[in-house]
């Protein structure tokens, strides 16, 4: 088994310093957070922004300022945005993030683009027009139903074909088994580039099955803060070298 692309998901939209303190919030911190983790083997950055009172955004602003410092601090790290409502955005607000953005590469999610057609049909085709590189974000089989039929009346442009397969949900949610990649898998048979990431302690555990199925792999603090056992993670970065340990057990 190939060592496999990594990404690490540093915080997320809804976690903070209560639920773990080296969860980064800032700018500085999520920079920090990100070369921590690329020295322990990350490829990639999912990045989320939050704004003053410690809130998810989708400010353009934020973005641009956290960018420029990845730029800056580790331009050899690729960053992923996320245009993720979390309840808090609506679609005409993600498709103005991405239209005054204009990022390489956002994470978007077909469930939510579905709440307005209309206006998916435009983010769609700014990423195409742009260059704009999509990860499309599946919680379900339904929504890789949904993927499918948008490619095929042509909503989806060719080319936007990426992925990632979500494991589980929060405490509150069902919780994440190795045995849940295969239904999307079946669901997206010609899939090629597919990503997994998974909630809770079992995170290692499906993402190790996910790098022996040949599936990227997406890591953190955003999906899980402690290891199989319940034990909290130092930070991020200790998850990374865990994941990785994980793997090569299983060679």
């Amino acid at each position: 088994m190939d060592t496999p692309f990594i990404m690490v998901a540093p915080n997320g939209a809804r976690r903070g310093k209560a639920d773990h303190p080296a969860l980064p919030v800032s700018i500085e911190e999520t920079v920090a957070a990100a070369a921590a983790c690329h020295a322990e083997g990350a490829a990639a950055l999912h990045l989320h922004v939050r704004d003053a009172a410690g809130r998810h955004a989708l400010d353009p602003g934020l973005y641009a300022e956290a960018l420029a410092e990845m730029a800056r601090v580790l331009p050899e790290m690729r960053v992923q945005i996320t245009t993720e409502s979390a309840g808090m955005f609506e679609v005409a607000d993600q498709l103005a993030c991405l239209e005054a953005l204009r990022p390489g590469w956002a994470s978007v999610s077909v469930r939510e683009m579905a709440r307005a057609p209309e206006l998916a049909e435009r983010l769609y085709g700014l990423c195409a027009d742009e260059g704009i590189e999509i990860q499309h974000i599946l919680y379900d089989t339904a929504d890789a139903a949904l993927l499918r039929d948008w490619q095929a009346r042509g909503t989806v442009r060719p080319g936007q074909e990426s992925v990632i397969f979500v494991l589980g949900r929060y405490e509150d949610g069902p919780a994440s088994t190795p045995q849940g990649i295969a239904p999307f898998l079946e669901a997206l048979p010609a899939v090629g580039d597919w990503m997994i990431c998974a909630f809770g302690a079992a995170e290692h555990a499906c993402l190790a099955e996910a790098a022996r199925l040949g599936g990227a792999l997406r890591v953190g603090f955003e999906n899980a803060l402690v290891d199989a056992e319940g034990v909290p993670h130092a930070d991020n970065g200790a998850s990374v070298r865990r994941l990785l340990q994980t793997i090569e057990g299983d060679k």
